[in-house]
Formats: structure tokens, sequence, C-alpha cells
């Protein structure tokens, strides 16, 4: 049976995002879990740039998604803020844990990648100023010297392999120069 460590917390005073004092730790079932609450809290926590909160947002969502199967679905629209959030940073490291978890959220249930057909206008219009930065310098590697073009090509075959008939050209819409991996 699968748990995940979650810490109640209660806010500090001031006004700095995710400061928070630790009051307990308990072990809760992901089954027990209310993704509608958790799942967009830990999206939220990936446009954190600071260690620890980058950490345990990205291995948070990580351990959601591998655990959620059928609860992650209705979710979906409470997901796209977030990830419009993340990628509108610019931030190429936080734009490449997005990227990455995206890959993730895809394939973490069954008509996921489906769901977020209709969301497409709102989260690729960044994919297409990043789509062609490849080799280009440093600039255009995330954490760990991913390249975001690549992340970007990878992440938008996902969606089409996944997202039903009609992702090809949503994703051809708004990224005009992708090519479709269905007929290579």
């Amino acid at each position: 049976m699968s748990h995940l460590m979650l810490k109640a917390s209660t806010v500090k005073e001031g006004n700095e995002p995710y400061s928070y004092i630790t009051s307990t730790t308990e072990k809760v079932e992901f089954e027990k879990l209310d993704y509608n609450y958790y799942l967009p809290l830990f999206f939220d926590g990936l446009t954190e740039p600071d260690h620890p909160y980058k950490f345990l947002a990205c291995q948070g969502v990580h351990e959601l998604l591998d655990n959620g199967g059928p609860k992650i679905l209705p979710v979906i629209p409470q997901l796209i803020i977030p990830i419009r959030k993340a990628l509108n940073t610019k931030n190429r490291q936080v734009m490449c844990v997005m990227l990455k978890v995206l890959k993730h959220l895809v394939v973490s249930g069954d008509n996921v990648g489906e769901a977020l057909v209709p969301y497409f206008s709102q989260i690729l219009p960044i994919f297409r100023l990043f789509k062609e930065k490849n080799n280009i310098g440093d600039d255009e590697y995330g954490e760990g010297g991913e390249n975001i073009g690549q992340l970007i090509g990878e992440t938008l075959e996902l969606f089409e392999r996944h997202g039903g008939r009609d992702a090809f050209l949503k994703i051809k819409y708004m990224v005009p120069t992708y090519q479709s991996c269905m007929t290579k």
C-alpha cells in the first residue's frame, strides 16, 4: 500500500510564499487523498525555483501521478492555471520540470491526453517560442542540461499520441512548425 508523507502546517506570519511551520507529520494512503486539493497544490509548487520547495513539489506530483489512476482525469481543468503559470515564467529550469511533468501527466491515466486537448490553446503558445531552441547555448538548457527544445518536441509527440484524433490539428494550429510523429 503506497503512502504520501504529508505535513500538517500552519502559515507563518509574513507574506513570504511557502513559509510554513511544520506541526505534525502523518502517512496517508493515496486512495484516501483528495486529488482535487492536493494535485493542483503540488502543480502550483512546481513554479517554485528554490530548494527544498521545488524538490517537494516535484516529488509530490510524480507520486500522485503514479498512484492516482482514475482520480487524475477529473482534476485536469484545475491543473491548467498552474501549468500556464509555470510555463509563462520563461525560467528554463521551471519550464523543463513542467515539461517532464506534462509528459508524465499525459500517460498517468486513461483519457488524460484527450482531456488536455481542449486546453492546448492555453498551454501551447509558449511551446512555439521555445520549440526551436536546440543547442544554441547554455541558456537553452534547464536543470541537468536538458534541452528545452527537445523536451518540447517529446511532449508534443506524447500529446499527439495520447490526445485522440483532434490532437494533431490543434497542436499544428498552435505550433505551426510541428511535424506529426504518427507519420514517421
